[in-house]
């Protein structure tokens, strides 16, 4: 079970870090999160 864990937990890092290539892209990437989940329709 711990092994699927780290395995599911290790191909979703890989995703989220090569989706950001760049400082500025992690950037963009929180901000459009918060945006989203301030509640405010339209913004996700």
């Amino acid at each position: 079970m711990k092994k699927r864990v780290l395995t599911i937990f290790a191909f979703g890092a890989a995703a989220l870090l090569s989706a950001c290539n760049t400082v500025d892209g992690i950037g963009e990437d929180v901000e459009s999160v918060g945006d989203c989940a301030d509640g405010v329709e339209g913004n996700c």
